[in-house]
């Protein structure tokens, strides 16, 4: 079985937890808990895997933190991202998104177009092997950072006018990432911005995100997407 190492660079607000887990407890519902053989590094608290060879697989999950922020730990993993590339496959989310874009060479800035949060739909740009004939996919976002320059390799496989750069296929290496959130269970995501209003939401942000997460989505579409990357990656 594929060994999946998730590697966790945040946390939900504390209240969240009972209810929603950690990320990487997100992460192991939206994939299937039998799908892979899981393990977890908390590397937003110092700890990496011992070599990139440590598992077939590594997914970098979201964080509340800027890719460009001086904590000893964001350099560290850029490092050992460096260090895997071609050695295991890479598929990373948000602010995992953003680490990779940053670790391969492209940029990363808080966007003075503010915040992108609810549901976001973003149109698929290319046709990957790992994917169904979707034209277009709606997840959660959050997220006032955006990848602004691409890496050398990557391409864009999915975005919309608001974040141009919002999905990227490397063709130097098995790796993926999305800005949007498919393990963001929709509960999950109101009770996060419930958690957020006057800080850093407004009123009307916050109630205007939560509107949008009354209609479907595509988090189980897109699970599939990353399960089958892996599938043929590895």
């Amino acid at each position: 079985m594929l060994k999946l190492g998730i590697l966790k660079t945040g946390r939900p607000p504390k209240a969240c937890i009972s209810e929603f887990g950690t990320y990487p407890d997100m992460f192991i519902r939206l994939l299937g808990p039998e799908a892979f053989d899981y393990r977890v590094f908390a590397v937003d608290e110092g700890e990496l895997p011992e070599s990139p060879q440590a598992c077939d697989a590594y997914l970098i999950t979201g964080a509340s933190a800027g890719v460009y922020d001086p904590l000893p730990w964001i350099a560290r993993a850029e490092d050992f991202l460096r260090a895997a590339k071609g050695q295991a496959a890479l598929v990373g989310v948000c602010f995992g998104h953003q680490l990779m874009a940053q670790a391969f060479g492209g940029k990363v800035i808080k966007s003075p177009k503010g915040w992108g949060l609810g549901e976001q739909e973003y149109a698929v740009r290319l046709r990957e092997p790992w994917m169904d004939g979707a034209a277009a996919i709606r997840l959660p976002g959050s997220h006032q950072d955006q990848v602004v320059e691409l890496p050398p390799g990557a391409e864009v496989w999915a975005a919309n006018d608001f974040t141009p750069m919002g999905a990227l296929a490397w063709r130097d290496q098995p790796a993926i990432s999305l800005q949007l959130h498919p393990e963001f269970e929709p509960a999950y995501a109101v009770s996060l911005i419930e958690h957020r209003r006057e800080g850093p939401y407004t009123q009307e942000q916050a109630d205007r995100a939560i509107a949008s997460y009354r209609g479907p989505d595509d988090r189980a579409r897109v699970g599939g997407w990353i399960r089958n990357f892996l599938g043929q990656a590895t």
